[in-house]
């Protein structure tokens, strides 16, 4: 007779206080940590607060849970890619949206004035000339309803309306020459048809959207949910599109870190020059750091520690035999 093999044991259910205390012992493990700069290419970027640091875990079912200064405010920057992304994904479908941006991931820095030699596409949607080619792909009739649509996506997304930072979107703008060239690029190959200013504008405006820990959060949550924001219920995103998002993330998210990422936390993540990371564990929770110290490759440095400490801590990543993350939400319910 055959023996089927054991089956892990359900974890103790301890209560959700437990699961604040262990976000409390990362942070206060990586807050000495003083590895990194904060970006200060965008000149309004540069006045960011090194000490601020956040850690904040959303549930499909709503639950929050957070430490540190979740409440801090700063722009998304190219986390944005991910839900932009998703917003043309609806707009024109996969296929449509293929012809324009690739989604293979490049070795190549995030902001690198290069296209596929043969396609003339951008590689993917996560790079800044992918995202610029996919922003200019948001239907509307004018800059201003294409902008409106998009605060109403991320409104969808949030649970609640948010502003752009003027003073971050003019300090893009005024510094933007490189993501110029390459909208220039893109228009010379038709991977851009309408005005490259016009693209570059609404660019620059979904990079200075502002946001705070609890809101990457639930964002990433709702990705996690088929879509769905887990706390107001409304739809953000056609299901149908969400492998595509994830995807898209897992294999490009972390720029030219994406490798060694897959690797080492294994999970669908964006990251932001401004601090900030989103990471995905499907059917499961959203993840969202925030500390404005990069690496050289313009990822937050305690973001990446924190994120590899709870994917190896409660067995996250995608690919882990122990499968520990269908267990999350059992393991850190409410009793």
């Amino acid at each position: 007779m055959t023996q089927l093999p054991a089956q892990p044991s359900e974890p103790t259910l301890p209560s959700s206080s437990a699961l604040v205390a262990t976000l409390e012992e990362l942070y206060q493990r990586y807050l000495p940590l003083r590895d990194g700069k904060v970006a200060d290419y965008i000149p309004e970027l540069a006045k960011m607060n090194p000490d601020c640091f956040s850690i904040c875990i959303a549930t499909v079912d709503g639950q929050v849970y957070e430490v540190g200064d979740s409440e801090q405010l700063f722009t998304i920057q190219s986390i944005s890619k991910v839900f932009v992304h998703g917003l043309a994904l609806e707009d024109y479908g996969r296929e449509r949206l293929l012809t324009k941006v690739g989604v293979e991931p490049t070795g190549d820095a995030f902001n690198a004035i290069v296209l596929d030699e043969q396609s003339k596409r951008p590689y993917n949607p996560m790079v800044n000339a992918g995202a610029i080619a996919i922003t200019s792909l948001i239907k509307g009739a004018d800059a201003t309803e294409k902008l409106n649509r998009m605060l109403d996506m991320f409104r969808r997304y949030v649970g609640h309306d948010i502003f752009i930072d003027v003073a971050t979107y003019v300090s893009e703008r005024s510094t933007g020459d490189r993501n110029r060239a390459m909208g220039y690029l893109m228009h010379h190959f038709g991977m851009i048809e309408d005005p490259v200013d016009d693209a570059l504008d609404l660019y620059f405006q979904q990079c200075s959207l502002m946001v705070n820990c609890r809101d990457l959060a639930v964002m990433a949550a709702t990705l996690a949910n088929q879509g769905v924001n887990p706390q107001t219920g409304d739809r953000a995103v056609e299901a149908g599109y969400v492998r595509d998002i994830l995807s898209v993330m897992y294999t490009c998210g972390m720029y030219n870190f994406a490798g060694e990422w897959a690797y080492l936390v294994g999970l669908p993540a964006k990251s932001g020059v401004c601090g900030g990371i989103i990471a995905i564990v499907p059917d499961q929770i959203g993840i969202a750091v925030f500390s404005p110290p990069l690496d050289f490759r313009g990822n937050s440095v305690r973001g990446v520690k924190v994120c590899e400490a709870l994917s190896h801590q409660f067995g996250l990543h995608l690919f882990d035999s122990s499968r520990g993350c269908h267990n999350f939400l059992k393991h850190w319910s409410v009793k």
